[in-house]
């Protein structure tokens, strides 16, 4: 099977080209090589003192995605995707702090007093109610935009899905209590095209200055 890669699309071709699709070849099977690479380019998504506060849960096989298909109310991309990820918001992300900040240190880019510094900061801002929560699920999202972007780069499409039991994932994917499911997001060859779809003007939706 040929291997996808990152086009040198125009970024902004990449963005008009990127619509929610819910109908997918379910004959398409994608490589692990292709998955990895999704996930690499994804992985460079920007994230709040550069904690990245996700883990992807990847549904490949056939028996994983049947299984997520009533968790998500029976949309027919969960079962029929080449693969599902579903982006976990990590609300302990402030763990990650020591591991990213002294590989940083080890490589030269980072003094071990702007180190102590920084954990500091990310320990204290964690003692605030919800601040795990609230982090997590803000910058999982910004994986996630990421990976939909990467996704139609190479020549994948996507659906981003909120609409699913959280609490039964949790369960039946046996989800530690550190995650929370943000969304599921269907990657796959489209059968069908997105339905179209419409914006709100750049007036209706901008606000110089102040309200």
């Amino acid at each position: 099977m040929a291997t996808a890669t990152l086009t040198k699309k125009d970024f902004f071709t990449v963005l008009d080209d990127r619509h929610s699709v819910k109908s997918y070849d379910a004959s398409h099977k994608m490589t692990k090589e292709e998955i990895n690479q999704l996930l690499e380019e994804t992985q460079k998504a920007p994230s709040a003192w550069n904690l990245q506060h996700w883990k992807f849960l990847v549904l490949e096989n056939q028996a994983a995605k049947d299984k997520a298909l009533p968790i998500a109310y029976g949309q027919r991309q969960v079962a029929d995707a080449s693969i599902v990820v579903c982006i976990l918001a990590d609300t302990e992300a402030n763990k990650n702090a020591q591991p990213v900040f002294s590989s940083a240190v080890n490589k030269g880019y980072m003094p071990q007093e702007v180190m102590d510094s920084l954990i500091g900061q990310i320990e204290g801002a964690y003692q605030i109610p919800g601040m795990g929560k609230d982090q997590g699920i803000m910058n999982s999202s910004l994986a996630a935009m990421q990976l939909m972007l990467v996704a139609k780069a190479m020549d994948y499409d996507t659906c981003p899905m909120g609409g699913f039991d959280r609490q039964k994932m949790i369960d039946e994917f046996q989800i530690p209590p550190r995650y929370i499911p943000t969304m599921l997001i269907s990657v796959g060859k489209a059968k069908e095209p997105a339905y179209p779809s419409t914006r709100f003007s750049i007036e209706e939706v901008t606000i110089w200055n102040s309200f």
